[in-house]
């Protein structure tokens, strides 16, 4: 009895570490994705004369709007909580303009911490979604959405066409891991408070995957792990856990600007 006492309390000991360690590993994961798909990046645009990737969204009817499949695009994809196949279907990677870049890797897209599904997801058989990428709004060409050099979803900011636009790398997010509610498009789009409906609003949500934080990758290369200091960032991992928009308290707003202000500048 004794014996079986001890091993009991050694197991409940073990478990958490185990958990942290497993944590930890699927971070360093997901920050070695980032760093990949941020080298397809690179290497697009040194392809390219500088220029940037399409990062397109469809311009928005009903408060909402996708990326178009048919349109050149980083990614092609459009996720949610359906039976959808592009939720599972790899054949996005051959689409992106990025995929030849990447060896047509398609786990590079994925954060490994990411396993939400709905309900009819799960009665079907899957394990998880192919996506848990997205890019800044404001890093490539928009595509109809760039209109006399501005994104008209964030115009009083550069949209950053070419790479040596960016006039600080280090400060400027290119990728990042978005909520699994949120994410549906490629395309991550928040903006400073204007007095518009968009005031101090996340009309995306970045993930909180990995101790309560996401991964970012910078223009320059750098990722790091950014911890979200806010319950109401943290939103649940899961399907309707979002709720977007979601306002954002005068006095709880590090989060969101530590966001915005990483997205871009002032012309």
């Amino acid at each position: 009895m004794i014996v079986v006492a001890i091993i009991g309390i050694l197991a409940g000991m073990l478990l958490p570490a185990l958990a942290r360690s497993k944590s930890r590993a699927q971070a360093i994961t997901c920050m070695n994705n980032s760093k990949q798909l941020t080298l397809a990046w690179t290497m697009y645009s040194g392809d390219n004369n500088d220029r940037l990737v399409y990062n397109n969204q469809g311009v928005s009817t009903n408060g909402q709007s996708f990326a178009p499949r048919d349109d050149p695009n980083w990614v092609n994809n459009v996720m949610d909580w359906e039976l959808t196949p592009d939720n599972t279907n790899l054949a996005f990677i051959s689409s992106s303009m990025l995929g030849s870049y990447a060896s047509f890797s398609a786990t590079i897209y994925k954060c490994p911490s990411d396993t939400a599904l709905s309900t009819i997801q799960k009665a079907a058989g899957w394990t998880s979604r192919v996506r848990s990428m997205s890019m800044n709004a404001m890093i490539g060409n928009p595509g109809s959405l760039l209109q006399s050099g501005a994104n008209i979803n964030n115009p009083g900011y550069r949209q950053f066409l070419k790479e040596s636009e960016i006039p600080s790398p280090a400060s400027i997010f290119v990728f990042l891991d978005e909520h699994p509610d949120s994410i549906n498009d490629g395309y991550f789009l928040d903006k400073p408070g204007n007095g518009s409906y968009y005031d101090l609003q996340w009309i995306d949500l970045p993930a909180s995957y990995h101790n309560g934080g996401a991964s970012f990758s910078f223009a320059d290369g750098h990722i790091e792990v950014h911890h979200w200091l806010y319950d109401s960032t943290k939103r649940p991992n899961r399907p309707e856990g979002a709720q977007l928009p979601i306002s954002v308290r005068q006095d709880q707003r590090a989060d969101f600007d530590w966001v915005v202000q990483r997205m871009s500048i002032r012309p």
